[in-house]
């Protein structure tokens, strides 16, 4: 059995993925309106009815903005940790808890996180399983620690993100305070970071990776995506857009990357921004 990924948006503008099996999907976070992940999903000919969950990395509003409508609007239970769900005021009776390391199931899915460094009350990265094959969403990570590292050995896709070089950085018009927050270890990880987790951690299976959450200001996304393609080796590299959906790549933990044609194709967008 396969894990059906894509990415719906990525990016400070919002931020939500999609990993489902043949029966049931989840999101992990809701950054987007309930409209645009409708719109989205249609595009991808992916049905809103087979969704049974959302769950919630951290309180910022790129990550949540979306969140309460299409919770409502879907019933669905919204997985998300205690102190995450009282920073970010998320009042809801769907609401269910969890602590980092914990498993929820969902169906044949098996969600589990654990925690990450980066500026938020609580933030968790996951990882989502089915039938063995693992699919995880590591963005919004200050330093690749050793749980960052132990999961992303475990995954035969993730959505990494890549959010800013270096160099764009260091020159761009940001504030210092801005730019010291960007790049601590409670911040967001510098393509250099990313390449070298890439580079060192991961595990042979491994046939996707989604360069995710691409600062509009601070990256450039041919230039990420020629330098992690330089070190693919028979990855699949797919650039996650802030401004449209990716298409859905099938998992299937078999050598090389392959993608289901009979999916509807979005218009592709990947190179359009600065």
């Amino acid at each position: 059995m396969s894990l059906f990924v894509a990415s719906l948006a990525s990016g400070s503008n919002g931020n939500c993925y999609y990993i489902a099996n043949e029966r049931e999907a989840v999101l992990i976070d809701a950054g987007i309106s309930c409209r645009e992940v409708e719109k989205r999903m249609k595009r991808l000919g992916l049905s809103m009815q087979k969704l049974k969950a959302v769950f919630i990395s951290h309180e910022h509003t790129d990550h949540i903005k979306g969140l309460a409508i299409l919770a409502r609007k879907y019933s669905l239970p919204v997985y998300v940790t205690t102190s995450t769900a009282r920073s970010g005021r998320l009042i809801m009776g769907n609401r269910f808890s969890f602590r980092s390391e914990e498993t929820i199931i969902v169906g044949d899915l098996q969600i589990t996180a654990f925690s990450k460094n980066h500026d938020a009350a609580d933030p968790c990265s996951f990882v989502i399983a089915c039938n063995g094959i693992k699919a995880g969403v590591f963005t919004d990570i200050g330093v690749p620690c050793a749980q960052v590292i132990r999961y992303f050995n475990q995954c035969h896709a993730v959505f990494l993100e890549t959010n800013y070089d270096e160099e764009m950085l260091e020159k761009g018009n940001y504030p210092f305070y801005l730019k010291k927050r960007i790049c601590s270890d409670k911040g967001h990880l510098s393509n250099n970071q990313a390449l070298d987790l890439f580079k060192t951690h991961r595990p042979s299976f491994m046939s996707h990776l989604f360069l995710s959450h691409l600062s509009k200001n601070n990256n450039c996304p041919k230039l990420v995506s020629e330098l992690f393609n330089t070190h693919a080796k028979g990855v699949k590299i797919i650039l996650a857009s802030r401004y449209c959906e990716t298409e859905v790549y099938a998992v299937n933990g078999l050598a090389g990357a392959r993608k289901d044609y009979y999916l509807k194709v979005p218009r592709q967008m990947e190179f359009s921004f600065a």
